[in-house]
């Protein structure tokens, strides 16, 4: 092969090997000197100057002029030089890249909510993990219960908000339960039961209900349905809401009433009345993620989760190793 940089076939060495030539040709190249460049390598100089002889053979083009008192840069050498270092400096940046990759201190990482759920831990969460991993692009996405579970399926994002747990949710879904919220009633305010600073399950025996749409929020009813069983009854539902502002309309409009985390109260809510339960009733709250998702950026983000969850996290961990 010929030519100042030679055809890149000519280099039929391992990459090793490449790029110790090419280490050895920029320390000669910066000193001029094979003594002084061979006590930078840490190498004894008969090696150094065998090291730079093969590689001058391998590419076929001389690089350096030497003699015994002299050594100087051919033009070849000169151009090829800025060529050593350029690739140099890449193979550092690339190395750095994917180390800095491997802790977690740079990728990114896309996160699901929904804006209609106003849940303190999320904004903490991203705080934190912010603070921690400033590298890491956070990608934001509102989206339904069941948008999330869409987009878990197709590997569109890391990590769903997604409130409930379904049954009939992926089996390749691994979960976590993340915090525990009082349940409250959802009236109209004139309602007879509003007078009442407290509500009991059985007092809504008789009730309609309205609820949320299994459409986009998948799970619902089945929730519904477990915390009134222990009062005996399955609950009525007359209307399904898709999204929850319209379940407050429903509610207002006296179509039924409704259970909801009491999160829901930071809603708009004009006519509609909240009331705790007695004896109080609690409903966990989930997120959830693929179990083959194992980029080290996800990993982190659930531990800043646990690390936040407090009391929780012993049911944390009794939750995220469940199937």
């Amino acid at each position: 092969m010929k030519g100042c940089l030679g055809d890149a076939n000519a280099y039929t060495t391992s990459d090793d090997m490449e790029l110790r030539h090419l280490r050895y040709f920029v320390a000669v190249a910066d000193t001029l000197n094979f003594t002084k460049a061979a006590e930078t390598l840490h190498l004894a100089q008969p090696s150094l100057t065998r090291q730079i002889q093969n590689l001058e053979e391998e590419i076929g083009v001389r690089l350096l002029n030497r003699s015994k008192k002299h050594v100087a840069l051919t033009e070849e050498g000169r151009a090829f030089l800025i060529d050593a270092r350029r690739m140099l400096v890449l193979v550092a940046e690339s190395i750095q890249a994917v180390q800095r990759l491997s802790r977690g201190e740079t990728g990114q990482l896309n996160i699901a909510y929904s804006s209609n759920f106003s849940f303190d831990l999320l904004p903490q969460t991203l705080g934190a993990f912010r603070q921690s991993h400033p590298h890491v692009a956070l990608n934001l996405f509102d989206m339904t219960p069941a948008e999330q579970f869409r987009a878990l399926e197709a590997h569109k994002i890391d990590l769903g908000f997604v409130g409930l747990r379904v049954s009939a949710a992926n089996r390749h879904l691994q979960w976590a339960c993340i915090a525990r919220h009082k349940t409250v009633v959802v009236l109209p305010t004139k309602h007879p039961l509003a007078r009442k600073s407290r509500i009991r399950l059985d007092d809504l025996k008789s009730m309609f209900f309205v609820g949320m749409s299994e459409k986009n929020h998948p799970g619902f009813r089945e929730w519904l349905s477990q915390t009134c069983q222990p009062a005996g009854f399955t609950p009525r539902i007359l209307q399904d809401a898709d999204l929850e502002p319209a379940l407050m309309t429903f509610v207002a409009e006296g179509l039924g009433v409704t259970l909801a985390r009491e999160q829901i109260r930071n809603l708009p809510h004009s006519g509609v009345a909240f009331r705790p339960l007695t004896p109080p009733v609690h409903s966990d709250y989930w997120i959830a993620w693929n179990r083959d998702n194992e980029t080290t950026a996800l990993r982190q983000y659930i531990e800043v989760i646990k690390s936040l969850t407090g009391a929780f996290s012993n049911g944390f961990e009794k939750a995220a190793t469940s199937v």
